[in-house]
């Protein structure tokens, strides 16, 4: 299997990782809800988590890991900066899990190329890591 192929699939998931990490903080800072902002907060944190064992995961396979979110995240932020800004804990968290639920998604489709075994594995616990992010977000929805 070509390790060039299998990095940039990582990175490409890495970058969508970094994403997440951006998204949450801009959803952190405008939540005043301190259940609400502590739950954002565990699951940024995971989202970093994921984002060191993507990289090391792309080091140890000879690739330089991506370092930000690249144009598409870059991309995406710039719309975000439009979205009007709220308060409302509960816009906030409908937003989190349609952008939890479009993240799995995708990363879904990337996993069906071409990983190698160790870094099928390792997307697949974070995928499902990122499915109970979904049943966090839920519990706090009204």
């Amino acid at each position: 299997m070509d390790n060039s192929q299998v990095v940039k699939e990582l990175n490409t998931f890495l970058e969508g990782n970094y994403m997440a990490i951006l998204s949450y903080e801009r959803y952190i800072q405008h939540v005043a809800d301190p259940d609400v902002k502590k739950v954002l907060q565990d699951i940024q944190q995971e989202h970093k988590q994921h984002a060191i064992k993507v990289a090391e995961r792309i080091q140890n396979l000879g690739g330089v890991p991506a370092d930000d979110a690249g144009i598409q995240g870059g991309m995406v932020e710039f719309m975000n900066r439009f979205k009007k800004a709220t308060d409302d804990p509960n816009f906030i968290l409908q937003d989190a899990l349609k952008g939890e639920e479009k993240g799995i998604h995708i990363s879904e489709k990337m996993v069906r190329g071409d990983l190698d075994p160790e870094s099928l594995t390792l997307v697949k616990e974070i995928l499902n890591e990122d499915r109970n992010h979904l049943d966090q977000l839920n519990h706090y929805v009204h």
